[in-house]
């Protein structure tokens, strides 16, 4: 499928996105650029929205339906280095859009919180991994979300985009975005049961755009 074909249909199976399919498309635009010129996405979320942060890299770190075999001067490259383990790396690894979702890191993050101020975790970790041209994304279901927020102000300071995944009317994420989804819902499990969806397709789209098989 093309990307925009994934992009109707996600449309079609949830007709009440409509009014977000520019956005959607936004979205997948802002990461495409960023990972066209050596940018990395940085996601955070609380609960379920960790889930769902863990899920995207999950989704953007492998092959999601594709195979995405390594190209052929690494395979070439691994084999040099150790015939017997690269040609097996080489047959099993697949390629990855760098993503890392900062909801994991307990030590970090514990020692964050002791010794510092465990609501501006994921800023610290934004303050350490990210770049001017990197992507934040911000997934709240309120977009209220303190340690998000304050992740997103980081990541603006330091030349970054911020997208968001949102809800109800977007709050106070909503004008630190440079794009952003917000789901018509106002129950917290309604717009979780929207976000998956949508992150859905912008992994589809992305690998659409950058793998070829």
């Amino acid at each position: 499928m093309t990307v925009e074909a994934y992009l109707d249909h996600l449309i079609e199976r949830y007709p009440v996105l409509e009014g977000q399919k520019d956005h959607v498309r936004g979205m997948y635009e802002i990461l495409r650029d960023s990972y066209r010129n050596g940018g990395k996405l940085l996601i955070g979320g609380n609960g379920g929205s960790a889930s769902d942060a863990e899920h995207i890299t999950g989704e953007l770190m492998k092959g999601f339906v594709k195979k995405r075999p390594v190209p052929d001067a690494l395979r070439k490259s691994l084999c040099e280095v150790s015939p017997e383990i690269g040609e097996k790396l080489a047959d099993r690894i697949q390629m990855g859009l760098p993503t890392i979702a900062l909801d994991g890191h307990p030590a970090l993050t514990t020692a964050f919180l002791n010794d510092v101020d465990g609501s501006l975790g994921f800023a610290q970790q934004v303050c350490g991994y990210g770049k001017a041209g990197d992507v934040f994304l911000g997934i709240s279901t309120s977009g209220n979300s303190g340690n998000v927020i304050s992740a997103a102000v980081m990541a603006k300071a330091l030349g970054m985009k911020v997208i968001g995944l949102l809800g109800r009317d977007g709050g106070k994420m909503l004008p630190l975005c440079d794009e952003a989804v917000v789901v018509p819902e106002q129950e917290t499990y309604k717009i979780q049961e929207l976000h998956l969806p949508v992150y859905h397709a912008v992994c589809l789209m992305l690998e659409e755009e950058f793998f070829e098989a």
